[in-house]
């Protein structure tokens, strides 16, 4: 009997560990049990031939916001060319409302609800005719088809396995050439945030920590590049934290890179002083903000002080080992746009590595589905069910945040354009207001619907700065020109960098892998204003921003 589970990932850099726990908790079955995984950027039907060349005669598919529409369309489809091979569904986005995806999904069999390893281990033996019958099952709902009666029947719900008894998935890493890695060392939440699923579960477990070592161990030794941690809140256990961080910090050999998502105001003096002491590029550290409203904070049921967290983002700053990601949400309660503008300027004044502007998704299952008419809450129908509105935020504020976001992407994000940016805040009220202007410059010149190359993104942002009508030209010129060579040893001189000035004999001394371009102005930060002549080493980046090494040659051409 041939199994195929079934994942379509967001990017193809993306892998799924759900389907491959499934298949390394089955071990009994798991020569029978193929994986195959595509992207949601590819056709659905290129995804429909192939899962029908592969003959499954059983059909599982792994469910979220980003993929359900994929999955519905390829699940009807394919039921028409495999009439006779059961398809089941799992994931988060059917557990919560399993019963109404199948009234909406004839096609579908059943749905394994909340954590599926051990589900799917009793579904294998199920269908090879070795265990319970289906209504013995926990965690499914399910067609009974005895008698072809085709009633929905739905079972108790699973208690939470073991974590440490889900074998480790990563041993042969063929099948992840080139995709980021996922890894779990704890399932579950203490937190109780109202828009998260991840409450729900009220079960906070650990992998055995000898046993996190070991598995970390083979990731540094395969020279993975990067690993993330799906751990919810990876710091709410300091012992916990602390036996893995040193652990990654001992056997670091410079090239794996670790991300987890940690609760900023929980890092104690001992944890701060531990990351401060790691290899730049080691860690990276994602800080869910979502707001600065002292009562939108308090509605959404989290325990968050900014002040704490703005004193432990620059207290980590100030390393420059470490780099940050912070987030926000637009479109939880209370948030009106001048509030969301104010939690928008004050994780702004942190300049983090990346700041991250989403938007509230109402997931089912959630407190917050519960209260979307307490709250006036208006979100797509479809996947992935994204704020339209609030009794707080109308629809033209969010589309004005929309816009707000991708000037953001582009500009500050994308880390290309750090010295232009920090100069150009200063002709502005607040950070909010030049995205805002920015953004609008976009719309007004029918820019926001085209797809523009690297360096029309610098000459665009030049444009914007003419329109503002600074006497400041000359030096945002050098400073985008500044910008531009940090970041990659352009072949092609853009127009504004002016005419290139430095003798040819003093970059045929340096070599081909550098850049060396004279300013007229301390492009660098200083207020004086003095020529400088800088080096661009691009075999030397910086570990956390990826820009070249700068060197200064000299302070003036003789």
């Amino acid at each position: 009997m041939k199994i195929v589970l079934t994942a379509i990932n967001a990017k193809y850099i993306h892998s799924n560990l759900a389907v491959y726990s499934l298949r390394a908790y089955a071990q009994a079955y798991k020569d029978k049990i193929a994986i195959a995984e595509y992207t949601i950027n590819q056709q659905t039907d290129d995804i429909l031939m192939d899962l029908y060349k592969r003959k499954p005669e059983i059909l599982c598919f792994s469910c979220y916001i980003w993929n359900m529409t994929y999955v519905e369309e390829i699940v009807r489809e394919i039921k028409k060319v495999l009439p006779h091979v059961p398809i089941w569904l799992g994931g988060p986005e059917v557990s919560y409302d399993a019963k109404e995806v199948l009234a909406r999904l004839p096609e579908v069999t059943g749905v394994m609800r909340g954590e599926g390893e051990q589900t799917f281990l009793e579904l294998m033996q199920y269908y090879h005719a070795e265990g319970k019958p289906l209504n013995e099952i926990l965690g499914i709902t399910y067609r009974d088809a005895l008698e072809g009666t085709q009633k929905i029947c739905e079972n108790e719900w699973r208690k939470p396995i073991d974590l440490s008894a889900v074998p480790f998935v990563y041993e042969d890493m063929a099948d992840f050439q080139n995709k980021i890695i996922y890894y779990e060392s704890s399932r579950g939440c203490p937190f109780s945030c109202s828009y998260c699923l991840s409450s729900v579960d009220k079960c906070l477990r650990f992998r055995d920590l000898e046993l996190v070592k070991k598995e970390l161990q083979f990731f540094i030794d395969e020279k993975v590049p990067q690993v993330k941690f799906v751990d919810r809140t990876f710091n709410c256990n300091h012992k916990h934290a602390m036996g893995i961080w040193r652990f990654l910090m001992e056997q670091d050999k410079g090239i794996t890179n670790f991300h987890f998502e940690v609760s900023a105001d929980l890092l104690n003096k001992e944890e701060l002083n531990l990351i401060g002491q790691m290899r730049p590029g080691l860690i990276q550290l994602e800080i869910g903000v979502q707001s600065t409203n002292v009562e939108t904070i308090r509605e959404i049921r989290r325990t968050m002080k900014f002040a704490e967290v703005a004193r432990i983002v620059r207290c980590i700053q100030e390393k420059k080992n470490v780099h940050q990601h912070l987030d926000l949400i637009a479109g939880l309660p209370y948030e009106n746009l001048e509030s969301f503008q104010k939690s928008f300027n004050d994780v702004y004044a942190l300049h983090p590595e990346q700041l991250q502007l989403g938007f509230l998704k109402v997931l089912k299952g959630s407190y917050m589905d519960e209260q979307k008419q307490t709250y006036g809450l208006v979100h797509k129908s479809k996947p992935p069910y994204e704020v339209l509105g609030t009794k707080w935020l109308s629809y033209e504020d969010v589309l004005e945040l929309k816009q707000i976001e991708s000037m953001v992407e582009v500009y500050y994000n994308s880390g290309q354009f750090g010295y232009t940016l920090r100069r150009l805040e200063q002709e502005f009220d607040s950070p909010y207001k030049m995205y805002y202007q920015l953004g609008r410059f976009y719309e007004a010149h029918g820019l926001h619907m085209v797809s523009h190359s690297r360096i029309s993104r610098y000459e665009l942002l030049l444009d914007f700065i003419r329109e503002l009508g600074t006497k400041e030209e000359h030096i945002y010129t050098e400073l985008l020109t500044l910008d531009l060579y940090l970041r990659e040893h352009v072949k092609n001189r853009p127009d504004f960098a002016g005419d290139y000035t430095v003798p040819k004999e003093w970059k045929r001394e340096y070599g081909k892998i550098v850049h060396i371009e004279r300013f007229n102005h301390n492009v660098l930060g200083d207020c004086e204003e003095k020529e400088l002549i800088l080096l661009f080493d691009y075999e030397n980046r910086d570990k956390l921003t990826h820009q070249a090494y700068c060197k200064i040659l000299s302070n003036g051409l003789k």
